[in-house]
């Protein structure tokens, strides 16, 4: 029988709480915000760091998760008897952790190659943010304590990333021009006219999907998207940031849409919330057509 080790990184917005009910590791990134240093999910809450994006002339700069740590935990893992590692990370191309996790896997075999048969280390661009593959890996977890095999534990991963889309607006574009995903001068058009971008997050690309005027039309045009495109009977999840009432209102609004409840309520971590602002709504849904 497979005894699996399931691992990701803390922008997947899985809580620490979760971390140790499922028996999941994640690996922490650190952030320097106005020359200091804080390591996610354990100097600050994602309201300290909120407070902390609201108050800043800038954006945070984020740390990637090295190859050295990779190794640790890779040995770590193998050590306490482990058969295979599911490791599950944010989008490859938003961050150099992807090739560590891979260049350490090479370095681990090398020290090691009666383990490449005996131990597999199991690695999955995301694709992806936030509870993108959060879910994902926390569904994983059901699994594994049901006793499925890790081939079923990573095709199962795998369905969900190549299924997954996210819609999401920013109740400001203070941060979007901050970090170029929209030019300044738009941006600040667009504060003018209290025009809202909505964003959509599908294979490697957080692109601009529309652009709309006035806060209350975003919850509504949001659940529109996701009506267009989600596989109707499938789970779902409720993103927010400060604003837990908007959070109610897009839930209300999928609840009604759907006519049932989503699978679980989110907060943005620091990758989000770094470049839309701790005042965000979304929704994390599987879509009925597979997006790679």
């Amino acid at each position: 029988m497979d005894k699996i080790k399931l691992i990701t990184d803390s922008a997947s917005d899985i809580t620490i709480e979760q971390e140790r009910e499922n028996d999941i590791t994640v690996l922490n990134y650190s952030f320097l915000l106005d020359e200091k240093s804080y390591e996610s999910r354990v100097d600050v809450t994602n309201e300290e760091f909120y407070r902390l994006l609201e108050n800043s002339p800038s954006l945070p700069s984020t740390s990637q998760i090295t190859v050295f740590r990779f190794t640790e935990l890779y040995e770590s893992v193998w050590a306490e008897g482990y058969t295979d590692a599911v490791v599950t990370l944010i989008n490859k191309e938003a961050s150099a952790t992807f090739g560590n996790a891979e260049a350490a896997r090479e370095q681990f075999y090398e020290a090691h190659p009666e383990c490449r048969d005996s131990f597999r280390i199991r690695l999955i661009d995301s694709r992806t943010y936030t509870f993108g593959y959060g879910y994902a890996v926390l569904a994983a977890a059901e699994m594994v304590k049901a006793g499925k095999s890790a081939d079923e534990v990573e095709a199962f991963i795998l369905d969900w990333l190549s299924h997954v889309l996210i819609y999401f607006a920013p109740y400001t574009l203070k941060y979007a021009k901050k970090s170029g995903r929209i030019p300044g001068a738009v941006a600040v058009v667009g504060e003018a006219l209290g025009i809202k971008p909505i964003m959509r997050i599908c294979d490697h690309k957080i692109d601009n999907n529309e652009m709309i005027r006035g806060e209350k039309k975003l919850v509504p045009k949001i659940a529109e998207k996701v009506m267009s495109e989600i596989e109707v009977g499938s789970p779902y999840i409720v993103l927010n940031g400060n604003n837990p009432a908007d959070g109610d209102t897009m839930e209300k609004a999928m609840t009604d849409a759907l006519g049932y409840a989503p699978v679980a309520r989110t907060e943005i971590g620091a990758i989000i919330s770094s470049h839309a602002g701790p005042k965000v709504v979304g929704v994390v849904f599987r879509s009925k057509n597979a997006n790679y």
